[in-house]
């Protein structure tokens, strides 16, 4: 099964869970992303995702300077994000579980 296509209805609730607890800045969010199991995700499709979470009003952005290399922007959840979060997990669980019923009823 190609997993690119369930990529894509699930990276903007991937993206707000990996910045549930701490905030991240584009690179770092991908590296989370990742380490976390989602190897085939692009830069591409990451930096779009923040882009888009942050236009909608779920999260909001701080600039920190870097000694090393160009200033970072970081990104954090907000109320709002954090309410997405939670629903977008319940529709996620709900999904999942129905899927797990279909699939041992196929097996």
């Amino acid at each position: 099964m190609d997993t690119t296509q369930l990529l894509k209805g699930v990276l903007d609730l991937a993206v707000l869970a990996v910045l549930r607890d701490d905030d991240g800045y584009g690179y770092d969010i991908l590296r989370r992303l990742r380490t976390a199991g989602l190897t085939e995700i692009g830069d591409a499709s990451v930096y779009g995702t923040l882009r888009r979470l942050f236009a909608a009003g779920y999260l909001t952005t701080y600039v920190v300077p870097s000694e090393e290399g160009p200033h970072r922007k970081y990104y954090a959840l907000n109320a709002a994000g954090r309410t997405q979060l939670k629903q977008g997990g319940d529709v996620w669980r709900e999904f999942a579980s129905t899927m797990n019923t279909l699939l041992r009823e196929s097996a």
